[in-house]
C-alpha cells in the first residue's frame, strides 16, 4: 500500500533499452556480482562456447558485439572457444571449484549434438555441487521451420527437445519462449548459482529465434547486483546436541568433506582438531583441509583410504561428517564405520547431506560451525589412549607409503612411484588435477596434501576425460599457481582436444600422461571379480582368436600430442621423470610429459571394501570364488539407523 505522499512512476514511464534476447542475457550476466566476508567479485568470469546455427546469430552476436563494439561502460566478458561442448563444461567446473564456488563460467552451444555434449558434465557438476551455467540453444519458439536441422521431433509432444535430457541433471532449468520470462529467471538461476546449499548445474535453454528477438526491457533489470554468498551459523539448540554426542564419545572421528574446502574452512578445522585431538579424516574433495602433517590427520577414508584411517573408521562410535555427502567410496559401501552402536553428527550448509544416517543435524556453514562446535566442547579432549593409537597408525602408514612410492627397480615405474615424485615436486599453491580410474584410489591414499588448493580430484561422477579441461579451468582462475593434470592413457583419448584450446590461450599447464595401455582400475576390478581384466587392455584384434589379444595398440600419443601444439617430454624411469617435469616447470608453454608405467601395480594395500556385485551364477571357476568372496564381505554391509 503506498502512503499519500508516495511518487510512483508507471510502468509506461520507465526506462527501457531494446536488446535482443542474446544480448540482454549477457548484459544482465556482465552486471551479476557475489560477496562473502565482504569481498566482492563479477560473478560470471567467462564464457566458453562452440558456435553452431543454434547460437551464432544469437547469443554469438551479442560477444561478438560485446567485445568490438562495447557500449560505454559496459564489461568485456572474456570468451573461450573450445573444441567440445563436453570439455567446456569441464572447464567451467575447474574454475569455479578452484574459485571456492564463488564465481561460475557460461557455456553455449548449438542445437542437438551441441547441447547433448553438455548433458554429461551438467550431470557431474550437480553430482559434485559446483555451479556451472548452461545455455545450451533450443528449436523454434514459433516451430515455423519445424522441424529445423537437429530437431529431435517427439509425436507426444512437439513442446519436447533434446534440452528435456538437461532436466534431472539440473539443480535449475527452464526454457525462455519469450523474451519476458528472462525477467523472472535470470535472477532465479542466480540464486541457485550462489547459493551453497542448493548449487550445481543451471540451464537455460534458448531457442533459436527467441536469442535473436528484440524487447523493451526495464533498464534496471541491468542493475549491478550482489548475490551474498550467506554463512548460516549453527542453532544453539543443534549444536548443544552435537556437543553432547561429541562429549559421549570415547573414539570419535572427523570425516573433512569438500565443503571444509569449499568454505575455507581449514584453519577452523586444524583448531577443532588441535583443541580436542580428535583424528581427522579425509574424502577425495577434503583432502587438504588439514594438512597431512598435523598429528590428527590419518588420510583418505573408505574404499579408498588410508589404513589409518579405516582402522579408526571401523571403530568409531561418532563420526562427525563436515561438508561430506558421504559417498560409498567414503563409507566403503557403508561398511567403513562398524563400531555396533555407532552415531553421526553432521555439520553441513544441505539439510539434506547433514540428515544421512540418521545424523544430530547442524545445518550452517562450516567456517561458521566450527569455531562454535570447538568452543562448545571447551575441555574435552580423547582419551590418552586413543591419542597414542593416532600417532602409531600414522606413523605406520607413513611407512608405507614412504616404500611405495619410493623407486622400486622394476622395468617399468609403478604409477605410485610418479606420485611420489610429484608430491615432491609440488609447490604448497600448485595444483593436482585427476579423476576417474586407478589413480584417485591411489591419490587418496598416498597424497600428502599441504594445503587445501594443493589437491584437485572430481571423484562424485568419476568421468574420464575431465582431467585436461580442468587444467585449463583451474589455470584461468589461479593464474600463478602451477597446474598439473595426471591423465591415463584411457582418460588422454576420451578428451584431449582442449590442449588446443589452452595452447591457444597462451596458458601454461602441465600434463603427466601414464600410458599403461589400457583400463588399469576396470582391470583390477575385472580381475577382483572373476572377470579375468576381459575388455580392458588396447590390444589389436587377433585374427586367429577373433579376440582383443593380440598386440599393443600402435596408437602415438606422443605424435597425437604435438599435433595439438603441445611440447612433449618421454621420460624414462622416475629419474628421468624428475627431470622432464624441471624442464617443463621452467617453461612457458604448455607442456606433456609422456611415462610409460606398469599396469599391475603396486598399489596401496587394501583395507576397505567396495560393493560391485557379482554374477550369483557362472561357468567360470575364478566367477565362482569371487561370487563366494563377495557374499562373505557383503555381511559387514548395514544401514545407520
Amino acid at each position: 500500500m503506498t502512503t499519500p505522499d508516495a511518487v510512483t512512476t508507471p510502468e509506461a514511464e520507465r526506462p527501457t533499452v531494446r536488446l535482443t534476447v542474446g544480448q540482454a542475457l549477457l548484459r544482465f550476466l556482465a552486471n551479476q556480482h557475489t560477496e562473502r566476508d565482504g569481498v566482492e567479485r563479477p560473478l560470471l568470469a567467462g564464457v566458453m562456447g562452440i558456435f553452431g546455427h543454434g547460437n551464432v546469430a544469437g547469443l554469438g552476436q551479442a560477444l561478438a558485439e560485446n567485445h568490438l563494439d562495447p557500449e560505454p561502460g559496459e564489461r568485456t566478458v572474456p570468451y573461450y572457444l573450445a573444441r567440445n561442448e563436453q570439455a567446456m563444461v569441464h572447464t567451467a567446473v575447474g574454475y569455479a571449484r578452484t574459485a571456492d564456488r564463488l564465481q561460475v563460467m557460461a557455456c553455449t552451444a548449438s542445437i542437438g549434438p551441441g547441447s547433448t555434449n553438455m548433458v554429461t558434465p551438467a550431470a557431474l557438476a550437480t553430482i559434485d555441487r559446483i555451479p556451472v551455467l548452461l545455455l545450451p540453444s533450443d528449436t523454434f519458439a514459433t516451430r515455423a521451420p519445424d522441424p529445423v536441422l537437429q530437431q529431435l521431433e517427439d509425436p507426444r509432444s512437439p513442446d519436447v527437445s533434446v534440452n528435456d535430457a538437461f532436466r534431472p541433471v539440473s539443480r535449475y532449468w527452464d526454457r525462455i519462449n519469450r523474451p519476458e520470462q528472462l525477467i523472472a529467471s535470470a535472477p532465479a538461476a542466480m540464486r541457485v548459482l550462489t547459493d551453497p546449499a542448493e548449487t550445481g548445474a543451471v540451464t537455460l535453454c534458448l531457442p533459436q529465434d527467441v536469442q535473436a528477438e528484440a524487447y523493451d526491457w526495464p533498464v534496471a533489470f541491468f542493475r549491478h547486483r550482489v548475490w551474498h554468498v550467506a554463512r548460516p551459523v549453527p542453532e544453539p539448540a543443534a549444536l548443544a546436541r552435537a556437543a553432547e554426542v561429541i562429549r559421549s564419545a570415547r573414539r570419535p572421528l572427523v570425516v573433512a568433506g569438500g565443503g571444509v574446502v569449499y568454505s575455507g574452512a581449514a584453519e577452523e578445522l586444524r583448531a577443532l582438531a588441535t583443541a580436542t585431538g580428535i583424528p581427522v579424516a579425509d574424502t577425495q574433495a577434503g583432502k587438504g583441509a588439514i594438512d597431512h602433517d598435523h598429528p590428527c590427520s590419518v588420510g583418505g577414508v573408505g574404499a579408498t583410504g588410508s589404513a589409518a584411517a579405516n582402522a579408526l573408521a571401523a571403530e568409531a562410535d561418532v563420526v562427525i561428517g563436515v561438508g561430506t555427502r558421504y559417498t560409498d567410496f567414503t563409507t566403503a559401501s557403508r561398511t567403513a564405520f562398524r563400531h555396533p552402536d555407532v552415531r553421526f553428527v553432521n555439520i553441513n550448509v544441505a539439510a539434506f547431506d547433514a540428515a544421512k544416517h540418521s545424523a544430530e543435524m547442524v545445518v550452517a556453514d562450516a567456517r561458521a560451525a566450527l569455531p562454535a562446535l570447538t568452543e562448545a566442547l571447551g575441555g574435552y579432549r580423547v582419551p590418552e589412549a586413543l591419542a597414542a593409537e593416532v600417532a602409531e597408525v600414522r606413523a605406520g602408514w607413513d611407512d608405507v607409503t614412504r616404500a611405495l612410492v619410493a623407486p622400486q627397480g622394476g622395468a617399468l615405474p609403478a604409477q605410485v612411484e610418479v606420485f611420489g615424485a610429484l608430491n615432491d615436486l609440488l609447490g604448497d599453491d600448485d595444483i593436482v588435477i585427476n579423476a576417474a580410474g586407478s589413480m584417485p584410489g591411489d591419490l587418496q591414499a598416498l597424497w600428502r596434501a599441504r594445503t587445501p588448493s594443493q589437491y584437485h580430484l572430481e571423484y562424485g561422477y568419476s568421468c574420464m576425460g575431465y582431467e585436461i579441461p580442468a587444467a585449463m579451468g583451474a589455470k584461468l582462475a589461479a593464474p600463478d599457481s602451477e597446474v598439473v593434470a595426471i591423465v591415463g592413457d584411457g582418460g588422454y583419448l576420451m578428451l584431449p582436444q582442449e590442449l588446443a584450446t589452452i595452447v591457444a590461450e597462451n596458458l601454461k599447464i602441465i600434463v603427466v600422461l601414464l600410458q599403461n595401455h589400457g583400463f588399469a582400475s576396470i582391470g583390477a576390478l575385472s580381475e577382483s571379480r572373476g572377470s579375468q581384466r576381459f575388455g580392458t587392455s588396447y590390444r589389436t584384434r587377433n585374427a586367429s582368436t577373433g579376440m582383443l589379444d593380440g598386440g599393443p595398440d600402435p596408437v602415438d600419443l606422443v605424435a597425437n600430442a604435438r599435433s595439438l601444439g603441445a611440447d612433449v617430454i618421454e621420460a624414462a624411469g622416475i629419474d628421468d621423470f624428475r627431470a622432464a617435469y624441471a624442464r617443463a616447470a621452467a617453461s612457458e608453454r604448455t607442456t606433456v610429459i609422456h611415462i610409460e608405467t606398469d599396469p599391475q601395480g603396486p598399489n596401496p594395500p587394501e583395507s576397505s571394501w567396495w560393493d560391485v556385485p557379482v554374477a550369483q551364477t557362472a561357468r567360470l571357476a575364478s566367477t565362482r570364488d569371487a561370487h563366494q568372496r563377495y557374499v562373505e564381505a557383503k555381511r559387514a554391509q548395514r544401514p545407520y539407523l
